[in-house]
């Protein structure tokens, strides 16, 4: 009988081992059979992310977002404040790409004069992902996918809310952003396009206030000198407004009545503006890109297809519905 079952036992084991040798082993714990070789989980990657700089209660708030939804996810996140020179942005792209990150997040200043250093990138198999500002480039190649606002849609808004307001007839100063920079110059053409349809809407100065607060005090102050007759202000974002509005004040007249103003942006301190009567109204461009950009990340990490364009759901605000708003507002 012991004989017996020995030989039993021996054919069994020889059995198994037969079957566990034809057989392909399954995918492991926590993969799937999609999955590529090699695949990193987003915890064990990290990004660089080269922002524009800190000049704004937009960029601020912008800042933030990316960075919580990166601790969030657990990304490992590599920040670079550029203080609004585009040298520095380009040095941190480098330094990006020397450490050998996985993906590039890049809110470019300007629009031109990246090609060089978005070929580094991809030279390292490096994505990239620009976030709140296109580029200028012949070869769209050089990134996977821009996230951010349609800034000429936003020049649209602002424009079709003063033709409204103003019933087709206003002499209008407009303060715009950075010179050469995406927003800038989309939301000129945006608000050009609309007003060129109505001919008693006259731009009669415009110049640049660099998206800062105090830039924008300067040089409504200019204008206020050199023209008597302005009856509305178009302002490419709300820090500029504000600027404006203190230069209104100090020249003894009362922004938001004897002069219009429409600003972009639609951060909590234009909604304060609004409740006080001093701002007309803003054309919301929403900095909470967090979410969008790391969605983003870990979709190129999985080898995915990205749309070129992803575009944030903007809306515009006007004095009637401050009140409402301003206490869910999250910058």
């Amino acid at each position: 009988m012991k004989t017996v079952s020995a030989i039993l036992a021996m054919v069994v084991a020889v059995s198994f081992a037969a079957l566990t040798a034809c057989s392909k082993p399954g995918p492991a714990k926590g993969t799937t059979e999609k999955e590529k070789p090699g695949a990193k989980s987003p915890k064990s990657i990290t990004v660089g992310f080269a922002q524009t700089g800190n000049e704004s209660d937009w960029r601020r708030a912008n800042t933030e977002s990316v960075k919580s939804e990166a601790e969030k996810r657990g990304i490992t996140l590599k920040f670079a404040d550029a203080q609004s020179k585009q040298e520095n942005q380009i040095k941190a792209l480098q330094s990006f790409i020397a450490q050998g990150v996985g993906v590039i997040v890049l809110a470019p200043i300007v629009s031109t004069g990246w090609d060089p250093v978005l070929k580094e990138a991809k030279r390292a198999k490096i994505p990239v992902i620009l976030s709140d500002r296109r580029i200028d480039t012949a070869d769209p190649s050089l990134y996977v996918t821009f996230i951010g606002s349609d800034f000429v849609k936003e020049g649209r808004m602002a424009a079709e809310w003063l033709v409204k307001k103003m019933n087709g007839k206003a002499k209008i100063v407009e303060l715009q952003g950075e010179p050469g920079s995406a927003p800038a110059t989309d939301r000129r053409i945006g608000f050009l396009e609309v007003i060129k349809n109505y001919p008693d809407m006259q731009i009669i100065d415009s110049q640049s206030g660099d998206f800062l607060r105090a830039k924008g005090k300067v040089v409504m102050e200019a204008f206020l000198k050199k023209h008597k007759d302005i009856q509305a202000l178009f302002a490419h974002n709300d820090d500029m407004a504000i600027g404006a509005i203190q230069a209104i004040e100090e020249a003894g007249l009362k922004p938001g009545q004897d002069i219009i103003i429409v600003s972009i942006d639609s951060v909590k301190a234009a909604f304060e503006m609004m409740m006080a009567g001093k701002l007309n109204c803003t054309v919301e461009c929403n900095p909470l890109l967090g979410p969008m950009i790391f969605d983003a990340v870990e979709a190129v990490m999985a080898g995915k297809q990205l749309p070129k364009n992803t575009y944030m759901v903007d809306l515009v605000f006007d004095q009637s519905q401050a009140k409402d708003v301003i206490a869910s507002r999250k910058y």
